[in-house]
């Protein structure tokens, strides 16, 4: 694969509306959004700049106008990523000035509008062509040579308000420029387009465009790749049904918040492809999931888009309803976001919007879907181990398999099952990825009621010390350093705490930590796990064992082990 180029030039307006360029917006950019205000302003520092003296052109000092971003390769056509509302504008600024030009000297301003064909005006080359909902107002009544005549007859009645902001701004400067001789228009139109200057950022490839927009615009319009998709499928369904679809959208879109609505696109992403991506969000989704053209872009939202939304809201607020196993189902949707990486997200919408009106099936595949996300997890798998796992997944739910087959994918295998129980029944206090996870979903399986765990902090810690002193009970009921070792990071010699304790006191003998370390100020514990603890009365290697094969047995119990 070749490497992007980026290119960055410093170019006059003279060369900007050039046959160098031939500018697009494309279907994701927002509306033209200028109004008086913006477009006043440019004006007023193009005039300051000016000045009104009678210095040369050539000698004033240049203005810069700022930079631009655009998709472009080595022909003229550029679609504009930054800019769309400076370039928009200029060009109204320009046909304005055209107006109060002479009819042997209107060329000279036309020529920066559009690339004249001698013998057939429709086949006129526009230098900047604005999005394709308003492309034919603003030929006919801004860049044509007589159409402004007409944009003053025109009213506002049926306008979308990108074309209502392009008649006011048009007629703003109309007003603004009648006050100047033609000498004075000329000398205007001279410095604009020979001493205005702008920098021209182009690449061809649509990412790489993305990144530099981002890092050069920190301020305005936050467009994301959502937005993208968004004008690229509602921009192919008929005019007469956009309203309709925007509004489903945006409604989807609200409903999730937009951070969360952008990560949907990568798990859609995900259930179409059922690979690790290779190449950007933008491209893959691009290649794999929008809309065909022998495709209707309404069954995409309809049909994709909107149920896996609603399944991705469902699941991410334990929302869920239906008459059976509600707190169940939205139980393990709480647990399954306890993961440490969201790979089985895209498995997970994908099945709970397919099956939505189904819960016992539903309560059998999270059931067996928390047991797999824990599982590797547990296991430390790597990102390319769960994809391919989870990519498995996805096949199986497509194809309709039986997913509860011992060798379904979502099923734990024997050496799986194993390789747990010896990561459970090892050092786990040392895997501090998990040890906090394991020992909470220890301890609701302990509670009698579900714990929520809202505390402003959860610790794990030892009951028998790590340091112990020489001089404590602990030397006495664990005699070596091997035994010490043997025990000390197990499952059964760790409890939880909702706060941060002294570690000096950590190292207190078994009555007092029970006493100062391991209850509240009520004298009891907020922890089924660690209330266990407060029953005994010494803390020995004997005690350890038993918790040891009690608390791996709640374990193989809850995941099936």
């Amino acid at each position: 694969m070749s490497p992007v180029t980026i290119q960055a030039n410093q170019l006059s307006i003279h060369k900007v509306f050039s046959d160098d360029f031939v500018f697009t917006i494309p279907l994701f950019q927002r509306p033209y959004a200028w109004g008086k205000e913006e477009a006043g302003e440019l004006l007023d520092d193009l005039l300051n700049a000016l000045g009104d003296s009678d210095e040369r052109i050539d000698d004033i000092n240049p203005y810069f106008l700022g930079s631009i971003v655009l998709i472009k390769g080595d022909k003229p056509d550029a679609q504009i990523i930054d800019g769309q509302q400076r370039l928009t504008t200029l060009t109204i600024l320009i046909a304005a000035l055209r107006t109060y030009l002479s009819k042997d000297k209107k060329h000279i301003a036309t020529k920066y509008l559009y690339q004249e064909d001698d013998f057939d005006a429709e086949n006129n080359i526009y230098r900047l062509t604005v999005r394709s909902r308003d492309e034919h107002f603003f030929k006919e009544y801004i860049q044509s040579e007589l159409g402004i005549e007409k944009l003053k007859q025109l009213s506002n009645i049926k306008l979308s308000d990108s074309c209502k902001n392009f008649k006011d701004n048009t007629l703003f400067y109309l007003n603004k420029l009648q006050i100047f001789s033609e000498t004075q228009i000329s000398r205007f139109l001279q410095f604009l387009t020979k001493r205005c200057f702008l920098v021209i950022v182009s690449t061809p490839d649509i990412d790489s465009a993305y990144r530099i927009f981002s890092v050069l615009n920190n301020r305005g319009m936050d467009l994301s790749h959502a937005d993208i998709f968004k004008a690229e499928i509602i921009g192919k369904i008929p005019d007469k049904y956009q309203e309709t679809y925007s509004k489903k959208w945006e409604d989807a879109e609200e409903k999730l918040g937009r951070d969360v609505f952008k990560s949907i696109f990568s798990h859609i992403r995900m259930i179409h492809a059922k690979s690790k991506p290779r190449e950007s969000i933008l491209k893959e989704f691009y290649k794999g999931v929008t809309p065909t053209p022998t495709q209707k872009p309404q069954e995409f939202i309809d049909e994709t888009l909107l149920p896996l939304t609603e399944a991705f809201y469902d699941i991410n607020n334990q929302v869920y309803k239906c008459d059976f196993w509600k707190s169940e189902i939205n139980n393990l949707f709480k647990w399954l976001q306890l993961i440490d990486n969201s790979d089985w997200i895209p498995p997970a919408i994908l099945y709970l919007s397919k099956n939505y009106y189904a819960p016992d099936l539903l309560l059998k595949f999270f059931s067996d879907l928390d047991r797999l996300a824990s599982g590797l997890m547990i296991q430390r798998s790597n990102i390319n181990e769960r994809i391919e796992r989870y990519s498995k997944l996805l096949h199986s739910i497509d194809k309709g398999e039986d997913l509860f087959l011992p060798d379904s994918p979502l099923q734990l295998s024997v050496q799986e099952k194993n390789d747990i129980l010896k990561i459970l029944n090892g050092d786990i206090y040392l895997i501090k990825k998990i040890i906090r996870y394991v020992l909470q979903r220890l301890d609701t399986a302990l509670s009698e009621v579900n714990p929520s765990y809202d505390f402003p902090n959860i610790t794990v810690e030892h009951v028998l010390p790590q340091n112990p002193s020489p001089q404590s009970e602990w030397y006495n009921w664990f005699a070596t350093q091997e035994e010490r070792e043997k025990y000390v990071h197990r499952l059964g010699n760790l409890v939880l705490l909702s706060s941060y304790k002294n570690s000096q006191a950590n190292n207190y003998d078994f009555a007092t930590k029970k006493q100062k370390y391991f209850t509240t100020k009520n004298g009891i514990s907020n922890f089924a796990l660690t209330t266990q603890v407060l029953i005994e009365k010494e803390w020995t290697p004997e005690v350890i064992e038993k918790r040891q094969n009690i608390l791996i047995n709640q374990l193989k119990k809850l995941w099936r082990l």
